[in-house]
């Protein structure tokens, strides 16, 4: 069953994010879990035809001349001086996109999308995709709470305009 839940929960998701949710809905039932045990890497294969369809751009490999290298700090004559990989981002760099598995919970993954899409050079939205259940974690429920944790309590700001939370 896909679910969905983006933050903060008094915005709604836009057309660009509900095009995104289209795409896991159309590849559900090859993608669900907790059957499926197919690795972060694979769930993106299946689903990259239709994100190219919509202007993303994704991760055809891990060979470092098929990633996705966002910038985050630019140096002399505008060279880039560091970046963080994504697995995928709109064409106009607005939107980052990271599909998960089996360490989005358990190796806190979650956390290190969310600092880096922060640090990431004009990227407004980021889209967690993760399990609902992995290794009988409920993944998606305790990363939605943490998520409305986050939100609610006002301590931390983040710079982003919203995260989409998509459980697969």
């Amino acid at each position: 069953m896909l679910q969905y839940q983006f933050f903060p929960r008094s915005i709604g998701v836009n057309d660009t994010l509900n095009m995104v949710i289209e795409c896991f809905s159309k590849h559900i039932s090859e993608i669900e879990s907790p059957d499926n045990k197919l690795k972060s890497n694979d769930v993106l294969k299946i689903l990259e035809p239709d994100l190219k369809s919509i202007g993303f751009i994704v991760e055809e490999s891990k060979k470092s001349s098929d990633k996705i290298k966002v910038p985050v700090l630019f140096g002399k004559n505008n060279n880039i001086e560091k970046f963080f990989d994504a697995d995928g981002v709109s064409e106009d760099g607005r939107i980052v996109l990271e599909v998960e598995a089996g360490r989005a919970l358990a190796n806190n993954q979650f956390l290190k999308d969310i600092f880096q899409a922060c640090m990431m050079y004009s990227v407004e939205y980021l889209i967690i995709a993760v399990r609902n259940e992995y290794n009988d974690s409920k993944d998606f429920e305790r990363i939605y709470d943490f998520l409305e944790t986050l939100y609610i309590n006002s301590r931390l700001k983040l710079p982003l305009k919203g995260i989409l939370l998509i459980g697969y």
